[in-house]
């Protein structure tokens, strides 16, 4: 679903990128690209000279044996910026050359992060990784040009068509209390370990070395001390000095047993006082401030008030630093001032903060009870069989945004427009019902809403943003609030929107990002606790699965009761029906089992799914939560994208290939029937390599919010009409409803909705990513469709089978691999369901089907059909027939 979005994402969410120059042996008979002083005997014949500019600028230069610079690109963002695609656009002897004014893309710091890609997709990348150029280490030449070479197939970056590196010490690290193993580019003559700036232990060596393993002997490092490295390079006689990582010790038996900490933390609210604890034990100082406002003056400074008052938080035993303070303290705002050996006086908002003010920059301390609407307490999730589930998916603003939504102008793109009644829209002759009503006469009972936790965005704006960038995990994003500078307002309007569905008997559900940070360096968990609540790479940087800079360790204790406790507070207070989790293959089984066992203490019917896909992270693979390891998933799910992928080829597969939807060609045009029909039974499989057989584990879908709209991916192959892609739209959809398990759709696909084509809208325009209700004039036979499947799905009990009865369905594909049909049970109503489900493939072909003595549920082509012992089923078609 989201395997490599986030390479798209990067400029969302990067987290602070480190350098390193890395020395790389040639004495494997790698191909060394061309000197600049060969002779002209091999010049090539592709030379071009790059543009030139007069102000500062960078050439990448890049080799490849093969010369075939044109199938290449770069991909090139600063931290915290946006991401761009950048061609090549010189050539010279060693190879391609990217040259580029700095002032072409918004540099926040001298950093730049490069991936080296196919051109103008993301099908392929070499190598695979992200490689970052530190401007404050290279020397302009007299043109003003910072150079840089890569070279195809390494991840080094050099400094020097030769391939040469500078002295650098690539990383050092404790190993334990007392060992430390030091890496650098070029060979040390000697060294020092430095405590606190003192020298404890230092030595010359015999023979100078790269690579060195220090033993400490009686030392034994201590957490909350700086350590340093100095080293003397033989050749250079350079001196250089870096920190030595304690991310080692952190995992360390005695670590645990002396810090890790099971009790509560944050602001502790009660009417009499507010405790206030936060987790630091390498800190030696945190301040606690207290403001009356949530709003910094640089942000407004009418509305904005900087006065606070400080007081010295006092550490214990734990690392856990506390203040209490009498009164009651409700409505004002705090921020924790932080000093340790990394950071001096940062001040950061309380990672367990429940409420924010304007862009998150301030916690707020929150009586809950002032923020509870009428019949709140009376409110219980409601209590839904998951097989029986239809989730709709949607972003916040998309449902009001567009100008065929026509409730109050006030309420557009905000929290309280998702749920405001008596809107429509008229064309064509015809009135239908848009926003929440619309949902509420499509009839599904759960919508899945894109992440409004609160962002890294700026919520004095209106810039469209998927969500993905989280800032503060227990914070609502205000920028869907009418009122993003009062933190209590916000969370009364969602729990309007609450409130609203639930009585409308659908469950809220909510899309999680507990997988990285909008950046990790400078971030609350990175001041708190540097090095522990992130991955990080054999290098020292940081692990990047998630594609955003940074990869979080749910696998550390304190980060894994952090998630739990922030999904069992967003359970408790907000009363949610579930939460879909972002790229949760980057999490540990034991942290989602965990979280999902607190979750159900607090509501026994909640829903837990998330995206399983195997994003190499920093675990051993036995312990992510992806599908191949979903037998040891307890009371959680995940997306079922084998039939997605059989059905219409979607996620990164080209447009042009051909799933079992579009399929017009051939019966055996790389079609996975097996995966289709495991999947009409609530099964999600690999050949070979996992079967998910449980259908309470399996979400079945087609599309969300990532890629196309089903619409766009026909019409993208640019061989189909409108009118097939409008039949295959919901034959893909009939499908998804028809079978067990979960059953999923996007927002919109019930009226055929577009985005023009748009593959990646995360933040293209409102207008882009709307809900036309235009559309739904247009195709309101589409639209009746999708309402007589969804309500299908969820009356039928024979769609609801539990393990083992559902490895039973008989399940009947034709020869020519073109229509698929089987029945079910409906115990309720005394009927049996006979499912037909037919592509386009030589469909006159077709034997015709005996449906004698059935009366007609749906017939997605002609609902006026009369059915005999001879019915045709027409090409696209799903037919649901009872006796």
């Amino acid at each position: 679903m989201k395997q490599y979005k986030r390479r798209l994402l990067s400029l969302l969410c990067l987290s602070s990128l480190f350098f390193m120059w890395a020395c790389k042996s040639d004495d494997k008979g790698d191909i060394k690209p061309p000197k600049p002083d060969d002779g002209e005997k091999d010049k090539p014949n592709d030379l071009k000279d790059p543009p030139k500019y007069e102000e500062d600028s960078i050439s990448i230069h890049y080799f490849r044996e093969d010369r075939k610079f044109s199938d290449w690109a770069l991909w090139l963002w600063a931290d915290g910026k946006d991401g761009k695609e950048f061609a090549f656009n010189g050539v010279d002897k060693y190879g391609a050359i990217a040259a580029y004014s700095l002032s072409e893309f918004p540099l926040a710091t001298s950093k730049i992060g490069l991936i080296v890609k196919s051109a103008g997709s993301w099908s392929s990348k070499d190598p695979d990784g992200d490689r970052f150029i530190d401007l404050s280490k290279l020397e302009k030449d007299n043109n003003n040009i910072y150079h840089v070479y890569l070279k195809s197939g390494e991840s080094d970056i050099y400094l020097t068509p030769d391939l040469v590196v500078g002295d650098e010490i690539k990383t050092c690290e404790f190993n334990d209390e007392n060992s430390i193993t030091l890496v650098a580019s070029n060979k040390i003559l000697s060294y020092k370990i430095l405590e606190n700036d003192n020298p404890i232990y230092e030595q010359v060596l015999d023979n100078a070395k790269t690579i060195i393993n220090i033993k400490l002997g009686s030392l034994k490092a201590e957490i909350d001390k700086d350590y340093k490295v100095s080293v003397t390079f033989e050749a250079s006689k350079v001196e250089l000095q870096k920190s030595i990582s304690k991310r080692n010790l952190y995992k360390t038996a005695s670590f645990n047993e002396k810090y890790n900490y099971s009790g509560e933390l944050g602001a502790i609210y009660t009417k009499d006082k507010t405790i206030f604890k936060v987790w630091s034990p390498i800190s030696s100082k945190i301040n606690l401030r207290i403001y009356q406002n949530g709003t910094p003056t640089f942000v407004n400074e009418t509305l904005g008030n900087d006065n606070f008052e400080e007081y010295p938080m006092v550490k214990d035993e734990h690392g856990v630093f506390s203040f209490e303070l009498s009164g009651d303290l409700a409505g004002k705002y705090y921020t924790y001032v932080v000093t340790n050996n990394y950071f001096s006086e940062k001040e950061i908002v309380d990672p367990y903060a429940k409420g924010c003010g304007i862009n998150g920059l301030r916690g707020a301390i929150i009586d809950f009870s002032k923020t509870n609407p009428s019949n709140w307490d009376s409110l219980t999730p409601l209590k839904i069989d998951r097989k029986a589930l239809t989730v709709y998916e949607t972003h916040i603003a998309d449902v009001t945004s567009s100008v065929s939504w026509t409730g109050k102008e006030e309420n557009r793109k905000k929290y309280d427009g998702l749920f405001e009644s008596g809107t429509k829209f008229e064309g064509e002759g015809k009135e239908v019902k848009t926003g929440f009503d619309h949902i509420k006469e499509l009839g599904v009972n759960a919508v899945q809403l894109l992440p409004f936790f609160d962002q890294a965005n700026d919520e004095t704006s209106d810039k469209f943003n998927w969500g993905y960038n989280p800032l503060n995990y227990n914070c609502l994003e205000g920028i869907y609030s009418k009122n993003p500078y009062d933190a209590y307002q916000r969370i009364k309007e969602f729990k309007n929107v609450v409130l609203n569905y639930n009585k409308a008997n659908i469950n809220v559900i909510m899309d999680v990002v507990y997988n990285h940070v909008n950046g990790a360096n400078g971030s609350n968990f990175d001041v708190l606790m540097p090095e522990y609540y992130f991955r990080y790479k054999a290098d020292g940087t940081l692990a990047n699965a998630s594609g955003c800079g940074n990869e979080t360790a749910s696998d550390m204790f304190m980060y894994r009761k952090f998630m739990v406790d922030s999904i069992a507070f967003w359970t408790k207070e907000y009363k949610l029906g579930g939460f879909r989790f972002d790229l949760m293959g980057i999490h540990d089984i034991e942290t989602m089992n965990e979280l999902t066992l607190e979750a159900k203490k607090i509501n026994p019917n909640i829903t837990i799914y998330g995206e399983p896909w195997d994003m190499s992270a920093q675990l051993k693979s036995f312990e992510t939560a992806t599908q191949r390891n979903a037998s040891k998933f307890n009371g959680f799910g995940q997306f079922n994208d084998q039939l997605r992928d059989a059905l219409i080829k979607g996620g990164l597969n080209s447009v042009t290939s051909l799933g079992w939807i579009d399929n017009k060609v051939s019966k055996t045009s790389d079609l996975d029937l097996d995966s289709i029909v495991k999947g009409l039974k609530g099964i999600t499989a690999k050949s070979g390599v996992f079967e998910i057989k449980d259908p309470d584990k399996t979400t079945n879908y087609v599309t969300c919010h990532d890629n196309y709209t089903l619409y766009d991916r026909f019409m993208a192959t640019e061989v189909i009409s409108q009118d097939d892609a409008k039949k295959m739209n919901l034959l893909a959809n009939s499908m998804v409803f028809t079978s067990q398990g979960t059953s999923f759709m996007l927002a919109g696909e019930e009226f055929l909705r577009t985005k023009g084509g748009d593959s990646n809208s995360y933040e293209s325009s409102y207008k882009v990513n709307e809900l036309d209700y235009k559309l739904k004039v247009k195709n309101f036979d589409l639209f009746e469709s999708y309402k007589k499947l969804i309500k299908f799905k969820q009356e039928v009990d024979g769609l609801h089978l539990n393990k083992d009865d559902n490895e039973k369905l008989n399940i009947n594909v034709s020869d020519n691999n073109n229509l698929i049909d089987f029945e079910i049970k409906d115990t309720k109503a005394n009927r049996v369901y006979k499912i037909i489900h037919a592509n386009g493939y030589k469909i006159d072909e077709l034997e015709t089907i005996n449906l004698d003595g059935y009366k007609l549920y749906l017939d997605t082509i002609n609902n006026e059909k009369v059915l005999t012992q001879s019915t045709k089923i027409e090409p696209f078609e799903t037919l649901i027939a009872y006796k």
